[in-house]
């Protein structure tokens, strides 16, 4: 079940763009179908290593795949949100050209983020690393106009040259130890330059302050990608790599349990007053994204395990919650051809499916109760001021307020009020985007309500990290 999760995705991608010659049809079912193998193997992984059984799986005699309670929440939360991401596809694409091209890179992209996820090694992991790179740095320059290029080569850029500094950390880490397995590596101390070196590559893909331009840019992306590439996938790397290294696996100094919550707390604020004076709605929900990763990144990095156990959980709920504005707001645009929250207005009165899946969705994100992203950020903001980072916890509530302030502008003035004069009135998208965006506000409700659920996993995930050796 393990490699299949991987093989099954990255090897149907390959496939896609064979079917589509035959078949569009053929092509969609078979996306989705790979999409739903892959997480059926995710989740038949999750009572083994809710036991405390990790299991492992073995290429050409390597041991390169484990999962453990870490690797499977994450994986769980990538591909529920991926399925739901190709399935709403299905509409917003089908108007485009490129097609065939644009199902291979997302499932390319999903298989490498499965494989990214279950790697115990530090050259697998970094290499899938890089194979989600190249796959959003075409995704992002989808529609293939000059500017949509030059944000792609930006994204792109940015991220690779992260990664290699990356890659010199784990080349630092051999050299001290021999090895690249994170087995074999749990327990080392890492040298402060090594450290730096990661953190370099950490934030580059997760879009943190200064290294976050990137991710902006990106909204030029087709709305299933931006969501792909800021709520579930891309930019959770980043902070779950974090995890991965720096909690479960090494020894830092304890300097950098100062650093990186500023680190975060910077990131948060400038990123929320950025979301609170633009005007393109994508660009919004881009700005909301960095803030809202730094706040993950505080959970992770002050030490205490219920700030921990809160990150965990709002990556989740952040994931399901940015993934549905997102797909709101590619109903939008595909409805008005628009993206300037000051020429739309009033569409409650003709979308009111987008409408409240977006507000539901919105609620989350800001932490009202009894929404899943409500309970999250309690857990995280208590367990940093527990801790002693009282600066970087009121930092991240006046973050948290700037968030209710920008999401409920963006609403007001996308959904509110009359709207703007002539024109045929916009509608709702097709029934498959209509359900994918109901579907992230139901669960998204759901996680809420059901929040004992999603919180044993990551109090079991937190517990597991906590026994290492």
């Amino acid at each position: 079940m393990l490699t299949l999760a991987v093989v099954v995705p990255l090897f149907g991608s390959i496939l896609l763009p064979v079917a589509g010659r035959f078949s569009e049809r053929a092509r969609n079912g078979l996306a989705i179908l790979c999409a739903l193998c892959s997480l059926a193997c995710v989740a038949s992984l999750a009572p083994a290593v809710l036991q405390g059984r990790p299991v492992s799986a073995a290429i050409l005699g390597i041991e390169w795949l484990r999962a453990d309670a870490l690797a499977v929440f994450m994986a769980l939360i990538s591909m529920s949100v991926g399925t739901v991401i190709v399935a709403y596809s299905f509409g917003y694409i089908a108007h485009y050209a490129n097609r065939d091209e644009y199902y291979f890179l997302v499932l390319l992209f999903l298989g490498a983020m499965m494989g990214l996820v279950f790697s115990r090694n530090l050259i697998a992991l970094y290499a899938f690393w890089e194979i989600t790179a190249i796959a959003c740095w075409r995704l992002i320059g989808f529609f293939r106009s000059a500017d949509d290029v030059r944000r792609a080569d930006k994204a792109f850029l940015v991220t690779v040259f992260g990664a290699a500094l990356m890659l010199a950390g784990f080349v630092a880490i051999y050299a001290q130890r021999g090895t690249f397995d994170l087995q074999a590596l749990r327990g080392t101390r890492l040298p402060d330059l090594a450290v730096a070196l990661i953190l370099c590559g950490i934030l580059s893909k997760s879009a943190t302050l200064p290294l976050h331009g990137w991710l902006p840019d990106a909204g030029v992306a087709p709305a299933p990608v931006t969501a792909l590439l800021h709520a579930a996938v891309l930019v959770k790397i980043g902070v779950y790599v974090f995890a991965r290294l720096f909690i479960d696996t090494f020894e830092v100094d304890p300097i950098w349990r100062q650093i990186v919550p500023w680190i975060a707390a910077a990131s948060a604020l400038v990123s929320a007053g950025a979301a609170l004076v633009s005007n393109d709605l994508k660009r919004i929900i881009a700005y909301s994204t960095v803030s809202q990763l730094g706040f993950i990144l505080l959970g992770l990095s002050v030490g205490a395990r219920m700030a921990l156990g809160g990150a965990l959980l709002y990556l989740l709920m952040h994931g399901l919650a940015k993934a549905g504005l997102f797909l709101c707001a590619g109903v939008v645009e595909q409805s008005t051809h628009c993206k300037d929250i000051r020429k739309l207005g009033g569409l409650a009165r003709t979308m009111p499916v987008t409408a409240a899946s977006f507000a539901l969705c919105a609620l989350s994100v800001m932490g009202v109760p009894p929404l899943g992203g409500f309970f999250a950020k309690v857990l995280v903001l208590t367990g940093t001021l527990s801790s002693g980072h009282v600066a970087a916890g009121l930092a991240f509530v006046a973050g948290s307020f700037l968030t209710i302030l920008y999401l409920l502008r963006a609403f007001s003035a996308v959904f509110l009020g009359e709207g703007a004069a002539g024109g045929p009135l916009p509608r709702e998208g097709t029934r498959g985007m209509v359900s994918a965006v109901a579907a992230m506000a139901a669960l998204s409700v759901a996680g809420g309500l059901l929040i004992r659920y999603p919180a044993r996993f990551a109090d079991e995930t937190v517990r597991q990290m906590e026994a290492r050796p």
